[in-house]
């Protein structure tokens, strides 16, 4: 960590460790600092400023006070806090709402979307990068993925999601929100796609910033309410295997009614495949790409079940479909990055892969176990299917759902309401609960933070 620009009076009355206290305060008010920066060691600190280390070590002990650093042993000092409204470093993103953000430091977040890293064997992983590395670089672009990858895709889904995808038909690609803003440059300007309203936000924004006119369709417990998708949409995106957030499974009846609609009226229905790889009930249903591969557009990533560290994912297309992204990628020069292709391609190869998700499925099915017990004993009956890595505690209000948020995050446990999955402004009337997911922390984390959340949940709902 560079140390930022102090300037010391030593002339001033004011003592020194005052004056370092206070420029590193400055700093992170004015976001030179960011809450997560590991600040210089004491000895370090004193080396550049000229003084004794009894003022560095004074001034760290006066912010620690204060809460603004954290000490960890044998790992530094960190900023933990910033002042409220403190500017973002130049360049920083907005994270979006649906997604989980940046984790403060120790704090054991909760919130859906994350990988379960503990059961990722080191080993596996670290022989699918050498493997990787043991093939020659690229000389030229190849628009549609890397070979391997996309076939050890084909074996993928047929031996786990029952699709007999054509190879021909699979592309690489960066991941589910890249794929969909690639679907979507495809369609007419302007184009209405509807979507699932609680549902992912990070697609739905890789729809607007593509200049789609998005349209909101409501979910039940079921998944997507079919009948509720407007007339004259382009396209029509759901995740019908594991709806997010509320949970459900679209049944056959409205996946048939989906489909026949799909050919009838002219539409495409991108499926994103969430989870569909975590079932602890029944088997999943047949993908919708197998149902009707001449209208939907199958996506799936390797985001959530091994990391996004991989940037990999695959869509499975009508050839329209794959033709019109084929010609926008090789015309723009865009192509998903073939690294983390190879990568899972070796893990596939070796067996890595299928071990790690038999592993991924038990630790998330006892997890899930956990987390129900812990919503039980706040006197609430969480809602969603035996599958994936998350569920949603449906609250009596808004303000409600708010107070768990808020309750839990003063206590070091990140959960989301589901106010940031809508794909507008929530109305105050709305549904109102909180999602829990149990994939990202360690297991002993975890039954901490199960504490903390069943405390939020039983104060919110008594």
């Amino acid at each position: 960590m560079e140390v930022p620009p102090l300037v010391l009076d030593r002339a001033s009355a004011t003592p020194l460790p005052v004056q370092v206290a206070a420029g590193l305060r400055d700093a992170a008010s004015s976001g030179v600092l960011a809450a997560g920066d590991r600040l210089p060691s004491t000895r370090e600190l004193a080396a550049l400023l000229r003084v004794s280390r009894t003022v560095t070590a004074a001034a760290y002990d006066q912010l620690l006070a204060e809460g603004w650093v954290q000490g960890r042993r044998g790992v530094g000092t960190f900023v933990v806090d910033v002042p409220v409204g403190a500017p973002r470093r130049a360049g920083a993103a907005a994270a979006a709402p649906a997604s989980p953000g940046p984790r403060p430091p120790s704090a054991v977040d909760l919130r859906a979307g994350t990988p379960c890293l503990e059961v990722l064997e080191t080993a596996a992983w670290r022989r699918a990068w050498r493997a990787a590395g043991d093939r020659p670089p690229d000389v030229g672009a190849d628009p549609l993925g890397d070979p391997a990858f996309r076939a050890a895709v084909v074996t993928h889904l047929l031996r786990h999601r029952g699709l007999p995808a054509d190879p021909a038909d699979v592309l690489a690609t960066s991941g589910t929100s890249v794929a969909v803003a690639e679907v979507a440059a495809t369609l007419p300007p302007g184009a209405r796609v509807a979507v699932e309203d609680p549902g992912y936000r990070r697609s739905t924004g890789a729809l607007r910033a593509a200049g789609c006119d998005v349209a909101a369709v409501p979910v039940d417990a079921d998944g997507l309410v079919v009948d509720a998708v407007p007339a004259g949409v382009a396209a029509v995106l759901c995740t019908p295997a594991h709806q997010f957030p509320l949970g459900g499974r679209l049944p056959a009846a409205r996946r048939a009614r989906l489909v026949g609609r799909a050919r009838a009226e002219g539409f495409l229905v991108l499926e994103d495949d969430y989870d569909g790889e975590l079932r602890y009930d029944v088997a999943p249903l047949p993908l919708l790409a197998a149902l009707a591969p001449d209208v939907v557009v199958h996506l799936g990533t390797t985001s959530k079940t091994v990391s996004p560290t991989l940037g990999a994912g695959w869509m499975v297309c009508p050839p329209a479909v794959r033709d019109a992204v084929l010609e926008r990628r090789t015309v723009t020069g865009t192509r998903p990055p073939r690294a983390g292709q190879r990568v899972l391609a070796a893990m596939a190869e070796s067996g890595d892969l299928s071990r790690h998700l038999r592993r991924l499925r038990r630790e998330l099915g006892a997890r899930r176990d956990l987390v129900r017990a812990a919503v039980l004993r706040a006197g609430l009956e969480p809602v969603g299917d035996a599958a994936g890595a998350h569920l949603v505690v449906p609250l009596v209000s808004r303000a409600a759902e708010e107070r768990v948020v808020v309750a839990a995050q003063e206590r070091g446990v990140l959960v989301s309401g589901l106010a940031e999955s809508c794909v507008d402004a929530p109305a105050r009337g709305g549904t109102a609960g909180v999602v829990v997911g149990w994939a990202a922390p360690r297991r002993p984390e975890l039954a901490a933070a199960l504490g903390v959340l069943t405390r939020a949940l039983t104060t919110a709902h008594r």
